[in-house]
């Protein structure tokens, strides 16, 4: 293949689609071991949909490559879509710790080792909670609407903002109070999760915890803040349209489409990591059980 007879935007199309495939087939991977042993479908499913997002971050950013001139309504629902099923992510995340430590909300199950523990919370939270609470299941239920909040208000805010779009109606003023609104939202369901991840953080050690996380928040706000700093270098003039048929809106999609699909793959390596399907082999069991023998 001569790459010097390509243009800069079709090389640009094939590195983008060679990401889709490496972040595809590093997510499959990880995919059918955890299918290979499936041992605890309750976790492993929530796994799979939290490994997932990667590889759909990626293929819905080739798909606004595809389209470059595609339409405001075009672009915000492929950016509903991801951060649609970012909420989905968050509340699998949260159901999944909730597993590791065997605590169940509904069956008011909440083992008594961790009942009394005190939970700090920081500003601005202080502003509606005291500064030190104890662990109960009252507490509990409390983190847990503050995470599935998001889960909510994303799918009904997208289904919004897109009809208002369809209708004409879509005023500068709204575009930002759905803005306000959802970076509240998604700040408060990924606080509790912090908040969750300091109370239980010995307790999940095992599970690489922090691993997991970081490669939720990693997604989702490597991707938020990208898109603020992009914004940031359009209104600068930094990014500017040296096309008459593109303007300088739809080359900041480009710019944010084609870096997404580079961080895809990098995040689907860390997933090989951080949600390794080994707790599910009968490896770890084996080497836990010839240590307490040999002790």
């Amino acid at each position: 293949m001569d790459f010097s007879s390509m243009s800069r935007g079709q090389i640009t199309m094939m590195g983008s689609g060679f990401c889709v495939l490496a972040s595809m087939h590093f997510t499959v991977q990880l995919l059918s071991q955890h299918l290979f042993y499936w041992k605890n479908p309750k976790e492993q499913k929530a796994i799979i949909i939290i490994i997932l997002m990667a590889p759909l971050y990626a293929i819905v950013s080739f798909v606004g490559l595809l389209d470059i001139q595609g339409s405001k309504v075009f672009f915000t629902f492929l950016e509903s879509v991801k951060e649609c099923y970012e909420a989905l992510v968050i509340a699998k995340f949260i159901a999944l710790m909730y597993s590791y430590l065997n605590i169940s909300i509904s069956k008011n199950i909440v083992p008594d080792g961790i009942k009394g523990r005190e939970i700090h919370h920081s500003f601005p939270m202080t502003l509606f909670q005291p500064h030190t609470v104890r662990l109960d299941h009252h507490t509990l239920k409390l983190l847990k609407y503050w995470t599935w909040q998001f889960v909510i208000i994303r799918p009904v805010c997208s289904i919004l903002m897109i009809t208002l779009q369809l209708l004409g109606f879509y005023p500068s003023w709204l575009s930002w109070t759905f803005t306000i609104i959802l970076n509240i939202s998604v700040s408060l369901a990924l606080y509790s999760l912090v908040v969750f991840y300091h109370v239980f953080a010995k307790e999940l050690a095992p599970h690489k915890p922090l691993a997991k996380f970081l490669c939720i928040k990693g997604i989702v706000f490597f991707c938020f803040w990208q898109g603020i700093v992009l914004d940031l270098l359009v209104e600068t003039g930094i990014i500017r349209s040296h096309h008459f048929w593109l303007d300088v809106e739809h080359i900041e999609e480009a710019i944010q489409n084609v870096l997404v699909c580079l961080e895809m793959v990098c995040f689907s390596v860390i997933q090989q990591y951080a949600y390794h399907a080994s707790p599910y082999s009968g490896d770890v069991e084996t080497k836990l059980f010839n240590r307490k023998k040999n002790e």
